[in-house]
């Protein structure tokens, strides 16, 4: 009896760890380039090897082999975090010092746990996947998680004190930084599944001004002083000489100037990337009819709880100077402003799939969204 595919898919990840660990006790492949060589050949077999898992579906979709591809990398990231924290030890070593040392920083630590929601992310998609069900709203979740992880870690190694020292081991991120974009292109051009609602309850729904939404009109708030924070702590790592940015950075969150770059760079994505999808986010929310609200707030939802679980937790972290650390006496108001953050978008995502009519495009009155895309 042949095993689920995502089953196998998670059986060829572990061929990660085990080559870290091969890797780490052979000393001729502890060099710069052979590292490289090594991560390239490695994602080259496990291709070959799922086009072999695979043979008997009559129909694979290309998404497939990104998602399976890149449980390799969940258990790469897995490995690493439970190193640094001495939980195992005898895989990384050689890499850290050979390829990419960014690795051993509080934030990479806890951007290598998060690779535990991303393997149960992939292999819940691949799952559906062969299942014949929808993985496109999983899919997008995992494409804004991964993105925002890329957008704010490359350049973030390439400004931060690391990026005198880059190893050829490091440029293995490039396919990783770029097939995401490729993958959430897809999954956005994709069909997306609507429920079946008369074109009664839409209007009804779409008539209802934000006074009597209470839901959206506390959602409307909430992201309101969202993109004020952002726009806030834009301004404090771009060096404001205001008075608020100077206390700020030092009373309530050291973190931001920590050398190793991270913290900076994702201020900087919130500011330039963040506030305007909030804004845009913020128009569908009071604006019936936009439906492309079901995509993005799931795709936000994903990115911001990433970036947000990375920088709590780094800013706690032991890993993390003392002097970075979130201070003592403020050290709850902090963690409990930045998991807003990181929950609000979820809520918005989960009111758009829960109560999506608001959204839907207009139909003939007697019709259902339905039967306007049957015609």
């Amino acid at each position: 009896m042949r095993p689920p595919v995502e089953v196998s898919v998670f059986l060829l990840s572990l061929l990660g760890p085990g080559v870290l660990f091969t890797m780490n006790n052979i000393p001729a492949l502890q060099e710069h380039l052979p590292i490289l060589g090594m991560g390239m050949f490695v994602l080259g077999s496990v291709l070959l090897l799922l086009n072999l898992t695979v043979q008997h579906a009559k129909k694979v979709d290309p998404l497939f082999y990104v998602f399976a591809e890149f449980t390799i990398g969940s258990m790469v990231g897995l490995t690493n975090a439970l190193e640094q924290d001495k939980i195992i030890s005898g895989f990384m070593d050689f890499y850290l010092q050979m390829g990419e040392p960014h690795l051993a920083t509080a934030y990479a630590v806890m951007m290598s746990y998060w690779e535990v929601v991303h393997l149960i992310l992939l292999l819940t998609v691949i799952h559906r996947m062969f299942a014949g069900k929808s993985y496109r709203s999983i899919g997008l979740l995992w494409a804004g998680s991964t993105i925002a992880n890329q957008i704010v870690v490359v350049p973030g190694v390439f400004i931060g004190k690391y990026g005198s020292n880059i190893r050829p081991a490091f440029w293995r991120n490039v396919p990783f930084f770029l097939v995401p974009f490729w993958a959430a292109s897809q999954l956005f051009s994709r069909p997306r599944d609507m429920p079946i609602l008369t074109a009664d309850k839409i209007t009804a729904e779409q008539k209802k001004s934000l006074l009597s939404r209470p839901a959206d009109l506390l959602l409307t708030l909430l992201l309101l002083g969202a993109m004020a924070l952002f726009v806030f702590r834009g301004f404090v790592v771009l060096d404001c000489p205001l008075d608020a940015c100077f206390s700020y950075i030092y009373q309530y969150e050291p973190y931001l100037k920590d050398p190793v770059g991270f913290p900076r760079v994702m201020m900087l994505v919130y500011f330039f990337y963040a506030v305007p999808l909030v804004s845009i986010l913020l128009y569908g929310l009071n604006t019936p009819g936009c439906c492309w609200m079901l995509d993005w707030t799931i795709f936000f939802a994903g990115a911001m709880a990433q970036t947000q679980w990375c920088h709590i937790g780094a800013s706690l972290h032991s890993r993390t100077p003392f002097t970075y650390r979130a201070p003592a006496d403020k050290r709850w108001l902090v963690i409990a402003l930045n998991v807003l953050l990181a929950i609000v978008p979820g809520l918005l995502a989960l009111r758009c799939r829960a109560n999506p009519a608001y959204f839907m495009k207009p139909v003939t009155k007697g019709q259902s969204n339905d039967d306007k895309k049957k015609n």
